[in-house]
């Protein structure tokens, strides 16, 4: 067997080991996977720490590969989205089963893949840093809770391991990805007065007062889609849950529903709570309801610069590698880049082989050809990045 078919096993092999380690968040469970990747850098002969900031049952691992600069950080996130219902699958969701060339599985593309191609960049160019070929270091990020917006990138960097460069390693397709969009949660609640359903008037019903606001909040997102931003697209205001109601015999006294904002990236998340409580106060003035609402978590959105240092390697590898667009490119959500792009000076990108597409839905997939030839790629825009600074 060649050294590249050789490698090659050594990736799907990697990524079917993380596939089978159920991670799921919520509701936060990444310590099996943070174990594996740790035990595995280990077992490579790489410096490897666990942090348990900013959750002492939620362990992250930062592994190094060399002590020259400049330093590449390569992140890739451990939790992933919950399987669901069982039944949507035609493959099991923690069996890494492969079918016509491709690997199934929750968090296959989403990042159990970008992980790999980070621990395995990281062991591959090992021997060229250590010998003085390559100048720079590798640091292998594996932060927990960015499916959750949890601040475990952000933690990691504030404990030091920032980099000179980064790349999330997200599926963008192999697209240098610059800008994402932020992503904003908010709770809405309506109230009412509770009463026996056999004298419905004897309370005011939450559920049917809250007729007007959704009605209100489906118009929003229709003027949101008539908006639009050259890399990310429209904005969009989703509603993705609801809750109201204590048992099928009271009227109900509060109905809350969550709105999902997305918000394009040169907004901000103060922004959004100013245009949405200025929405709700004129709903709540316009139909006299009670309502209350917060925000229960948050995404920044990410404008990073799309002629940095990295964004040009990156273009020209995906480029001649695989024959992927230079063109600037963005996606429609969000991303631990923000971590590096909003709180550091350092450049960063999103990319990363597999189609976001896949993210969350069931059978969860990715091509394993384009799994190999992503690997390719970043380790030869790892090796110049990290070979020659900028100047």
């Amino acid at each position: 067997m060649s050294e590249n078919r050789a490698r090659n096993s050594e990736l799907i092999e990697l990524v079917s080991d993380l596939v089978r380690i159920e991670s799921e968040n919520p509701p936060g469970n990444e310590k099996p996977a943070a174990e594996f990747v740790a035990n595995w850098f280990e077992a490579e002969g790489i410096d490897v720490e666990i942090i348990t900031k900013p959750f002492e049952d939620r362990p992250q691992v930062v592994a190094r590969v060399g002590s020259g600069e400049p330093t590449l950080v390569l992140n890739g996130h451990t939790d992933v989205y919950p399987a669901g219902d069982r039944s949507g699958w035609d493959h099991d969701p923690y069996g890494a089963e492969i079918e016509d060339g491709k690997l199934y599985g929750r968090g296959s593309v989403d990042m159990k893949l970008g992980l790999s191609l980070a621990m395995l960049t990281a062991k591959n160019l090992k021997p060229e840093i250590e010998s003085g070929e390559l100048d720079g270091s590798i640091i292998v990020h594996a932060p927990i809770g960015q499916e959750t917006g949890d601040p475990g990138t952000l933690a990691l960097i504030e404990e030091g391991y920032a980099g000179d460069y980064a790349v999330v390693l997200e599926p963008t397709q192999m697209e240098t990805v610059t800008s994402n969009k932020g992503l904003a949660w908010y709770d809405i609640t309506v109230n009412g007065e509770p009463g026996h359903s056999a004298r419905p008037d004897s309370g005011v019903n939450a559920i049917e007062e809250a007729h007007a606001l959704i009605g209100r909040l489906l118009e929003y997102d229709e003027e949101l889609r008539g908006q639009d931003h050259e890399l990310v697209g429209p904005g969009y205001a989703n509603l993705t849950q609801i809750e109201g109601g204590l048992t099928g015999n009271m009227i109900p006294e509060k109905m809350t529903l969550r709105m999902e904002r997305r918000f394009f990236p040169n907004e901000t998340v103060e922004e959004m709570d100013e245009e949405i409580g200025a929405l709700l106060e004129a709903i709540a003035d316009d139909h006299d309801l009670d309502i209350e609402w917060e925000r229960v978590s948050s995404y920044e959105s990410t404008d990073a610069p799309v002629d940095s240092y990295p964004a040009e390697v990156f273009r020209k590898h995906s480029s001649d590698t695989a024959g992927v667009s230079t063109e600037p490119a963005g996606r429609p959500w969000a991303a631990d880049t923000r971590w590096f792009i909003n709180h550091t000076d350092v450049p960063a990108i999103t990319w990363g082989p597999g189609d976001s597409a896949q993210c969350g839905r069931y059978d969860e997939h990715f091509d394993i050809d384009e799994a190999e030839t992503g690997l390719e790629i970043l380790q030869d825009a790892a090796r110049e990045i990290i070979t020659t600074s900028e100047d």
